[in-house]
């Protein structure tokens, strides 16, 4: 597997890469943001470790600008350990964030459970419980029946379906479907949930999308929180 770390400091870009090939990775290094964010976009990459304080363009930068384009899963990884600076990190898309200084094994977990979660995001067919989604063709049936999703609803499903058993805040579901920052007036999340629960759940007895109360949503089998 293929990982790319952009740090800017040599040695600990060396002593990563060292750790993570001899933890059986092929590891690519660059020193800074704009270096990071080509290889980024031009590269297929498992996953992005990612420091946030980098020359060139920062680390919430690179991510923004790779969101765009790529979900290649990112691991944050960097000495900014205000929880603003986590939540940030998190709910601008990242998907993990790791404060300097750190375990190496710690990391190295981190990596494994972000890449055993990261595939589903590339699949083109997805299937959960009776419910089928085609990527490719945007279709989707529950039950053999088709359902008509409009253009948002369907990337919904398939955020919600991609990232299968992971709560999702409403801020990083906007960021995703809506390409817009969160505003806590704005219900435009919720209504968009609710009328994808009405597609997708009414008439079965084994409801697939649920509330998190003061987290966000999850898309399973089993309801959580």
């Amino acid at each position: 597997m293929r990982l790319l770390v952009i740090e800017d400091e040599r040695k600990a870009g060396e002593y990563l890469k060292k750790g993570l090939e001899e933890s059986g990775f092929t590891v690519d290094i660059a020193c800074n943001g704009i270096d990071g964010l080509h290889l980024a976009l031009e590269d297929d990459y498992e996953l992005i470790i990612l420091d946030v304080m980098l020359p060139g363009i920062d680390g919430w930068t690179v991510l923004e600008r790779l969101r765009a384009k790529k979900e290649t899963p990112v691991l944050f990884l960097t000495a900014l350990d205000e929880l603003e600076e986590r939540v940030r990190g998190l709910e601008c898309g990242g998907d993990d964030y790791l404060v300097k200084p750190f375990a190496f094994v710690e990391l190295l977990a981190r990596v494994r459970t972000l890449l055993r979660r990261g595939p589903p995001r590339d699949v083109e067919h997805v299937h959960i419980g009776d419910l089928e989604i085609d990527a490719i063709r945007r279709r989707v049936r529950r039950a053999g029946q088709k359902i008509d999703l409009t253009p948002k609803e369907f990337s919904l499903l398939q955020l919600l379906a991609r990232r299968r058993g992971e709560v999702l805040s409403r801020t990083q579901i906007a960021s995703y479907v809506w390409d817009m920052n969160f505003d806590s007036d704005t219900n435009v999340v919720e209504v968009a949930i609710r009328r994808l629960r009405a597609k997708i759940d009414d008439g079965h007895d084994a409801k697939l999308i649920h509330t998190v109360r003061g987290v966000g949503y999850v898309l399973d089998l089993e309801e959580r929180g």
